[in-house]
C-alpha cells in the first residue's frame, strides 16, 4: 500500500466503535473502491452508512486488490541480493555424483574441508563464491554444491507472494542425499578428515539442520538461519555459531533470544550466538564493506568470527 496503512484503512470501524463516525457519511482514498454506492469527490471517496459502510469498504478492498501487489508492498522481499559482486573465482565447477558443485583448494595440502551452503539465490552467486573463496585462502578445501540439484534458485524479480510455493520443493532440511554425497567425495577424493559447515540464509537453515543430523562434523556457523520446525533442534551434534542481524525482518530478535536461552538449557556442545547491531538480513556475505562505510566493522568482524570458530574447530 503505497500511499496509506493498515491503520488508515481500519479508522472508520475504530471511528464506529467510538462513537465518532459520521452519520451516513465515510471518507477514504479514493483507491480502495469504486462501483455501485461510491462517489469521488476531490479525490476521497465518500459512502453512506454506518458499520456496514465501513466494513464495506474494507472488505471490498481486501477482496479486490491484487494480492501480489499488496505482498511485495506490505511485505518486501528480505532476502535482497544486495550488492552483487562482479566476482570471477578461483575454483572449478565439478560433478559430483548427482550434483554440480564449486570446489576450490588451497596450495598446501590439508585434511580439513569445509562444505558452504547457498543462500535461496542458488550456488553460482558471485558474494557466495567469494567467500568460499575466502575460506579456502585460510587453508580449508571449501566445496559449495547446487543443494538445489538443477531447478532454478530464487530470482530476485520474482514476486514474493510465491516464494512459500517455491520453497516447497526446496527444503533446507531435505538435504540428507546432497550432504552425503558430498561428505563421500571430500573423504574419498579429496582426503578430507575434518569438514566443517558454512551456510549462509537459506544455507544458514541447512546448517543449523546438519549440526543436528551429523556428529562427524566439526564445526558449523550459521549465518542468519534457524531451524523452527524441529522438536530436537536445540540438541546440537556440533559446536556451532550463529551469526543474527539486528533488523532482520526474516529471523525477529524475539527468535534469537528464544534459541540462545533453549540452548543453554538443552545443548551439549559448544555454541555462541552473537547479533550485530544496525545490520539486516544477509550483511555478511551480500553487503560490500567497500561501499557500506558504516557496516564494514560489522561485515568485517562477523567474517572473522565465522574463520575463528572454524579455525578452532575444524
Amino acid at each position: 500500500m503505497k500511499d496509506f496503512q493498515l491503520s488508515e484503512l481500519l479508522m472508520p470501524l475504530r471511528q464506529f466503535l467510538s462513537g465518532t463516525l459520521p452519520d451516513g457519511i465515510w471518507e477514504g482514498p479514493s483507491e480502495w473502491k469504486s462501483g455501485p454506492g461510491f462517489a469521488h469527490v476531490g479525490g476521497r471517496v465518500r459512502r453512506a452508512g454506518h458499520l456496514s459502510g465501513a466494513l464495506s469498504v474494507i472488505f471490498s478492498f481486501l477482496l479486490t486488490a491484487d494480492r501480489a501487489t499488496m505482498a511485495n508492498e506490505a511485505r518486501p522481499c528480505p532476502c535482497d541480493i544486495g550488492d552483487k559482486i562482479e566476482y570471477g573465482s578461483l575454483g572449478e565447477d565439478v560433478q559430483i555424483e548427482h550434483i554440480k558443485a564449486y570446489v576450490v583448494k588451497p596450495k598446501a595440502p590439508t585434511e580439513k574441508a569445509l562444505i558452504v551452503i547457498q543462500d535461496i539465490f542458488g550456488w553460482q552467486l558471485p558474494n557466495t563464491r567469494y567467500m568460499v573463496d575466502m575460506l579456502a585462502s585460510q587453508g580449508y578445501i571449501a566445496v559449495c554444491p547446487d543443494f538445489f540439484v538443477g531447478q532454478e534458485p530464487w530470482d530476485p524479480s520474482n514476486d514474493w507472494s510465491g516464494f512459500e510455493k517455491w520453497l516447497e520443493e526446496k527444503k533446507p532440511t531435505n538435504i540428507n542425499k546432497e550432504v552425503d554425497v558430498v561428505l563421500k567425495y571430500l573423504k574419498g577424493q579429496c582426503g578430507a578428515s575434518r569438514i566443517g559447515v558454512v551456510g549462509f540464509c537459506w544455507g544458514g537453515v541447512a546448517t543449523h539442520y546438519i549440526s543436528l543430523q551429523y556428529p562427524e562434523i566439526k564445526a558449523g556457523v550459521s549465518v542468519y538461519g534457524i531451524v523452527r520446525e524441529q522438536e530436537d533442534r536445540y540438541d546440537l551434534k556440533s559446536p556451532t555459531f550463529f551469526i543474527f542481524a539486528e533488523n532482520d525482518f526474516v529471523i525477529p530478535l524475539d527468535q534469537v533470544t528464544a534459541l540462545e536461552e533453549k540452548l543453554k538449557e538443552k545443548c551439549a556442545v559448544d555454541f555462541q550466538v552473537k547479533i550485530f547491531p544496525n545490520q539486516t538480513h544477509g550483511f555478511v556475505h551480500r553487503k560490500r564493506e567497500d561501499i557500506n562505510e558504516p557496516d564494514r566493522r560489522y561485515i568485517q568482524e562477523a567474517r572473522q568470527d565465522m574463520i575463528n570458530w572454524l579455525n578452532k574447530y575444524v
